[in-house]
């Protein structure tokens, strides 16, 4: 398996941002990435598991260890209980996927259109949008335990999904490398209509949209928030969403409410996680001074979504980071609320 040194990480992520790989590898079959393991190990390397690299923010000094790029491709379909059975490879193209999914005609994953990054990355975090989540279709995870080099299988309750998490990235991160994802999806399903965004887009039809025009739609509202990787759109240099939603006890969200009362603002928030409130971080961003388009340095907030810190070009991590703590600062102190980042921070 051929086993490069000094390889720049900035062009394999979508925020091309951060320094080299002291050793990269791709692999592309189970034995690959074993291999690439016991290399790692044998030279008691650090090892940085990398997939479509659309989540992450790369430390300008890079990383240090062993970075692997999954490349495990391939689909399979099969039918079971009503089900159309989708084993997926950890490496194929998320995106290519769902468009896959909708030419087939099976539902449940249409509204997660435009996300950039591989399959492999989606039981991680809990891939959502627009009224989706990828829990909700996920039947298995196909995983190797690095703990003693075996591959398993693990239904979805064991991979303890919750709002933009798993095992995957809190309880158990660091101990497993996602193979193949295994998805449950509806054939011949209807589309979930259930997004304020898509409900507007379709206001107004007398017949329901299909799941090609629903996922077109959900492709053409990320465009518009420069959410959707597009050649030329300098916003697309981000790593998407910077903040998570965040989810509220009761007693949080009507400090909230009182202190955007005292600014004669209403509050935009939706029903989450039983008695808790699930909050828009866009608009604690923008209501704490962060308009779209702010910054007028190298890193700055998209002209299109108050959500995604991008990069103008030449940006450093360096310059990601304080802005990032400049805006968890200031919500903070307007708002009470410590924003969480989403992207995963590497070689920090």
């Amino acid at each position: 398996m051929p086993m490069e040194q000094n390889v720049p990480l900035a062009p394999l992520t979508t925020f091309h941002i951060g320094g080299p790989a002291r050793y990269f590898s791709e692999g592309k079959t189970v034995e690959e990435v074993r291999e690439a393991i016991r290399f790692a190990q044998a030279g008691q390397l650090p090892l940085f598991v990398l997939g479509g690299g659309s989540n992450l923010v790369v430390a300008d000094a890079g990383w240090p260890g062993l970075v692997l790029k999954i490349a495990i491709h391939g689909i399979e379909e099969q039918t079971e209980k009503g089900k159309a059975v989708f084993a997926v490879g950890a490496g194929e193209e998320w995106d290519s996927f769902v468009g896959h999914a909708v030419q087939r005609n099976c539902s449940g994953i249409e509204c997660l259109s435009g996300i950039p990054g591989s399959v492999g990355g989606t039981p991680v975090q809990n891939v959502g949008a627009y009224g989706q989540e990828v829990s909700e279709t996920i039947a298995s995870v196909l995983v190797l335990d690095l703990r003693d080099g075996q591959v398993r299988e693990l239904c979805a309750e064991a991979c303890g999904f919750r709002y933009r998490t798993s095992i995957f990235n809190t309880t158990q991160r660091g101990r497993y490398i996602v193979l193949q994802v295994t998805y449950g999806l509806t054939p011949g399903g209807a589309p979930a209509i259930a997004y304020a965004d898509l409900k507007k887009h379709f206001a107004g039809r007398s017949m329901p949209p299909t799941l090609a025009e629903t996922r077109e739609a959900v492709r053409q509202i990320r465009a518009g928030k420069g959410m959707l990787i597009t050649e030329g759109d300098p916003d697309c240099r981000s790593a998407g969403s910077f903040f998570k939603n965040p989810v509220l006890s009761a007693e949080k969200f009507h400090e909230l409410e009182r202190r955007a009362a005292a600014k004669s603002l209403p509050v935009p928030s939706y029903p989450a996680l039983a008695e808790q409130r699930k909050v828009s971080a866009a608009w604690l961003v923008e209501h704490a001074g962060f308009h779209k388009g702010y910054g007028s340095g190298r890193a700055g907030i998209s002209s299109k979504h108050a959500l995604a810190i991008v990069n103008r070009g030449q940006a450093t991590a360096t310059d990601v980071v304080a802005l990032k703590e400049q805006i968890q600062q200031r919500v903070e102190e307007i708002w009470g609320i410590h924003l969480e980042p989403e992207p995963v921070f590497v070689g920090f």
